[in-house]
């Protein structure tokens, strides 16, 4: 299947994130293209053998590019620390990660299993 499995629209359609809305089609682009890396690699599947991506997979995608959007975005907007006198502020930015969007329920369907075990064999001169 050809990439990208999202189109930039189709993130600006789905979010409801400002920052992520007013990001440029290249920045978009590099989101999308960590989110479908991520999922191939999650799944060790790189869906090249279907005709179309699976809508689970193409929900996971368009979720992390949002999610690296809003990051990218807020993480160059935030405020590290700021003091005056007496008085210091210093706020954080958390990060959505990928572990909160619970993309295992829409990806282990699509999850290829690796073999774990090897078997070795050893061998000794007669």
């Amino acid at each position: 299947m050809v990439r990208p499995w999202v189109k930039p629209q189709e993130v600006r359609d789905y979010t409801e994130i400002p920052e992520v809305r007013g990001r440029s089609d290249e920045r978009l682009v590099v989101d999308i293209a960590r989110a479908e890396q991520y999922v191939i690699a999650y799944t060790h599947n790189s869906f090249s053998d279907k005709v179309s991506i699976p809508q689970a997979v193409r929900t996971a995608v368009l979720l992390l590019a949002e999610a690296y959007g809003n990051n990218a975005a807020k993480a160059a907007k935030s405020k590290k620390s700021e003091t005056f006198d007496d008085y210091s502020y210093t706020s954080e930015f958390t990060q959505i990660g990928a572990d909160s969007l619970d993309l295992a329920a829409l990806l282990d369907e699509f999850v290829i299993p690796t073999a774990k075990n090897r078997i070795g064999m050893k061998m000794r001169r007669l």
